[in-house]
């Protein structure tokens, strides 16, 4: 079998997790290669996410690398015996690999963490919302490409709804639903579809008002933990106009973590219709609905 020239994310993050684990042993790809009959280039290509290792072959890496954490390696076995092939390949000729990587991550997340200052963070949006972000961000914008990515976005936000459900703690910046990206009526509606979206039991909303009176020192982009089933999985999404940056460094993840935390702190309780006469998220989001 051919060496891939173009990895995904998850081909990528399992070789550089198989790579923790054997530099952490010890071990260079050479000894690693000889406890398990295969070469060392073998080793570093699937290091690299250039070739694949099949489940045998990871259970017998993970063992000669001493590694116990059973969550850790179910994950990676996950990871391993996915093909990639989800719903997200049909916009293979729309969407670039990073923004496919995005939909496959979330398709296998646990708990998305989720700060956003400039917009309501896609899984959230409206059809319409999506629709006039879209169609004001190009010129001369494509009705049937907006179309396309309007139900890219769609099927993402079926993460939310998977069978496990995962859960969904955003965090927005009072900011976003002042932005003149979108019309009144359709910023008016998005805040409704938040206060709906905020009875399921999976999702929390917090907004972070102008007046707050601190505000912690965060990433200058909007990011998103994704927790995964092991801890040493997760990943953090910051967006960026250039490019999707996916990080795992776990001195990274945790200072984002770090950050998420301080910014729920110093938000407005979270949005909650029955609690109508308390100055919290929902107080916000009515208060906004009216003035727009």
């Amino acid at each position: 079998m051919g060496l891939r020239s173009n990895q995904s994310q998850r081909q990528r993050r399992l070789g550089h997790e198989l790579r923790k684990l054997r530099e952490a042993a010890g071990l260079t790809t050479a000894e690693a290669g000889r406890r398990v009959g295969l070469g060392q280039a073998h080793v570093s290509h699937i290091e690299a996410g250039r070739t694949a290792c099949a489940e045998p072959r990871l259970r017998e890496l993970a063992a000669v690398y001493g590694c116990v954490n059973e969550p850790l390696i179910d994950g990676l076995v996950a990871m391993t015996n996915a093909t990639g092939k989800g719903w997200w390949t049909a916009y293979r000729d729309l969407l670039d690999d990073r923004a496919r990587d995005l939909a496959e991550l979330e398709h296998t997340t646990t708990a998305f963490r989720t700060f956003e200052w400039l917009y309501v963070p896609g899984l959230l949006q409206t059809p319409e919302y999506m629709r006039k972000l879209y169609a004001n961000g190009v010129q001369d914008p494509d009705p049937g490409a907006i179309d396309k990515y309007v139900d890219f976005r769609l099927h993402r936000q079926e993460a939310l709804v998977a069978d496990p459900q995962p859960t969904c703690h955003a965090v927005i910046h009072e900011a976003a639903f002042h932005m003149q990206f979108v019309d009144r009526k359709t910023m008016r509606d998005q805040l409704a579809y938040l206060v709906e979206l905020s009875q399921a039991p999976n999702i929390t909303i917090q907004l972070l008002p102008f007046k707050a009176e601190s505000h912690p020192v965060t990433a200058g982009s909007p990011f998103t933990i994704h927790d995964a089933g092991a801890r040493e999985l997760r990943t953090v999404h910051v967006e960026h106009p250039i490019s999707q940056v996916f990080l795992h460094d776990e001195e990274q993840v945790d200072r984002f973590e770090a950050d998420f935390q301080r910014l729920s702190i110093v938000s407005l309780e979270p949005v909650e219709p029955s609690q109508q006469h308390r100055e919290n998220s929902y107080a916000l989001v009515q208060h906004l609905r009216y003035i727009l």
